[in-house]
C-alpha cells in the first residue's frame, strides 16, 4: 500500500506542476481556490483529526487572516508584511480559543468555537470603519515575488501551490516529531497521555494556535486570490464546510485535506451539469460516503487490510480446529 501511495503521491504532484498551463483561466482559479482550502484544512486537520479536539470556527481564522491583509494593504503596507501578521495574529487568537477546551469537550467544545465565529462574522459584518462591512474590502492587490509579479492567474497558482508545500512539509515533520505524537496521545486517551508526563493544556492550545496559524494563511491568500472580500465566506456555514471537508478525506490522514478539499471545492463543479439539483446530489452524496466510510475516503486501504487480516485470520483458525481434529 505505501508503494502505491508514493505513486499516487508523485503522479498528483506531476499533474498539479504540469496540468495547469494548458488550463483556461478558470480553471488554474479554481485549483488555486481549491490549494488555499488545502492549507485551510491542514491547519483544521491538525486541531482536529490529530489532536481531537472539536472546532467549528475555522472559518474566523480564515477570515481573520484575510481581512488582516486587506486592512494592512489597504493602509499601504506590503503583502509580505500582511502575511506573517495575519499568521502572528491567528496564533494567539487561537490559543484564546483553546483555553473552552482546557474545561469542556465533544459537542460542548463545538458549540463554544460556533460561537466564537458567529462573534467574529459579527465584526466583520458591522464595523465598517475596520471592514468595509457588507461593502466589503476590493482591489487587493497581488504580492511580487524577488521582482516578478504575481497578477495571472498562473503565476499566482503556482505561488499558492510553492506555500501549500512548504506548509505541508513543516507539517509532516511536526507530525513525526516528538509533538506530533504527543498529539495524537492527546487524541487517543487524554487521562493516560497525561500519566505519560504529555503537558496536555500546552498541547491542546498549540493545536488550535497552530491550526489557527494555517488558516491565517490560508486567508491571506484568499485575500489577494480573489481580489476582493466581505464576510459572506466566513460565516459559520464555511467553517463546517471546512470541517465536512477534513471528514469526507479522513481525519487524521496526512493526504485527508487534499481529497476532502477536491470533494468540498472542485466536485461541485463538476455537478453543475445537475443545475438546480448539483446541491441535492452533492449533500446526498456526501451522506452516503459518511454513512460507509466513517473514517474518510482514505480510510478506504485500512478498511480493506483490516478485512483482508481479518480473512487470513480466520482461515488460520480453522486450518488449527481442522488439524485439532485430526489428531
Amino acid at each position: 500500500m505505501k508503494k502505491i501511495t508514493h505513486i499516487l503521491i508523485a503522479a498528483c504532484a506531476i499533474l498539479l506542476l504540469a496540468a495547469p498551463p494548458f488550463l483556461k483561466n478558470y480553471g488554474i482559479y479554481l485549483l488555486s481556490y481549491w490549494l488555499v482550502f488545502v492549507i485551510a484544512t491542514m491547519g483544521l486537520n491538525l486541531t482536529v483529526g490529530y489532536a481531537g479536539q472539536k472546532s467549528l470556527g475555522h472559518a474566523a481564522f480564515f477570515g481573520i487572516g484575510a481581512y488582516t491583509v486587506a486592512i494592512l494593504m489597504k493602509a499601504g503596507f506590503s503583502f509580505w508584511l500582511g502575511l506573517p501578521a495575519a499568521a502572528l495574529i491567528c496564533f494567539f487568537v487561537g490559543i484564546a480559543l483553546g483555553f473552552p477546551a482546557l474545561r469542556v469537550q465533544t459537542i460542548y467544545l463545538a458549540f463554544a468555537t460556533l460561537g466564537f465565529n458567529t462573534a467574529v462574522w459579527l465584526v466583520m459584518r458591522n464595523e465598517e470603519w475596520l471592514t468595509g462591512g457588507t461593502f466589503g474590502i476590493n482591489n487587493i492587490a497581488r504580492p511580487s515575488l524577488f521582482g516578478y509579479s504575481l497578477e495571472g492567474n498562473l503565476a499566482y497558482y503556482y505561488f499558492v501551490l510553492g506555500i501549500a508545500v512548504v506548509l505541508g512539509a513543516l507539517q509532516w515533520g511536526l507530525l513525526r516529531s516528538p509533538w506530533g505524537k504527543a498529539f495524537t496521545a492527546l487524541r487517543d486517551n487524554p487521562i493516560r497521555a497525561e500519566s505519560l508526563g504529555i503537558n496536555t493544556r500546552s498541547y491542546t492550545l498549540l493545536s488550535f494556535a497552530i491550526g489557527a496559524v494555517y488558516a491565517g494563511i490560508a486567508g491571506a491568500l484568499f485575500a489577494s486570490l480573489v481580489q476582493f472580500i466581505e464576510p459572506a465566506p466566513f460565516t459559520v456555514g464555511a467553517s463546517i464546510m471546512m470541517y465536512l471537508m477534513v471528514v469526507v478525506g479522513g481525519p487524521g490522514y496526512f493526504l485527508g485535506p487534499l481529497l476532502g478539499s477536491a470533494v468540498g471545492v472542485i466536485l461541485p463543479e463538476w455537478l453543475r451539469f445537475a443545475q438546480a439539483w448539483y446541491l441535492f446530489v452533492f449533500g446526498s452524496a456526501v451522506v452516503l460516503l459518511m454513512i460507509w466510510l466513517p473514517d474518510g475516503l482514505l480510510s478506504i486501504p485500512d478498511r480493506i487490510k483490516a478485512k483482508r487480516q481479518a480473512r487470513e485470520a480466520s482461515a488460520a483458525r480453522a486450518a488449527a480446529a481442522q488439524q485439532q481434529g485430526a489428531r
